[in-house]
């Protein structure tokens, strides 16, 4: 079984900065995958933040370019997210995805971020002031 655990979570001021890891076990290494971070405040519905593919190519969501980088080790099972320059409007919830496809494939078959597909971790709270 697949799982995933983010940490890092924490409250920030404004313009600190957080370094979010999200650990996957139960499953063994695929030469195609697509993984990603989303966020979901109170009352909003969730978002895409950052996405890297099985190639190294990363996506970033437009109010996060700049600030934020997204990374992998695939030794480790881990994924990572380096926020930077935090805002007030970063604070949500944040969840790590992974889908064991290209995100090539995904984003054609509208599956980015889709909560019923995939392996998802329970989240991890970022609250900026």
């Amino acid at each position: 079984q697949v799982q995933l655990v983010e940490s890092g979570g924490g409250s920030v001021q404004t313009g600190g900065s957080l370094k979010l890891s999200c650990t996957g076990s139960g499953y063994i290494h695929y030469d195609r995958h697509c993984m990603g971070w989303f966020r979901q405040a109170p009352g909003k519905e969730r978002e895409g933040v950052a996405a890297i593919d099985s190639d190294g190519s990363t996506s970033y969501a437009d109010s996060v370019k700049g600030r934020f980088t997204i990374s992998q080790d695939n030794a480790k099972n881990t994924l990572c997210l380096q926020m930077n320059s935090l805002k007030p409007e970063d604070t949500a919830m944040y969840y790590c995805q992974v889908e064991f496809i290209s995100c090539t494939v995904v984003t054609m078959h509208g599956r980015m971020g889709r909560p019923d597909l995939g392996y998802w971790g329970q989240g991890t709270q970022v609250t900026v002031s």
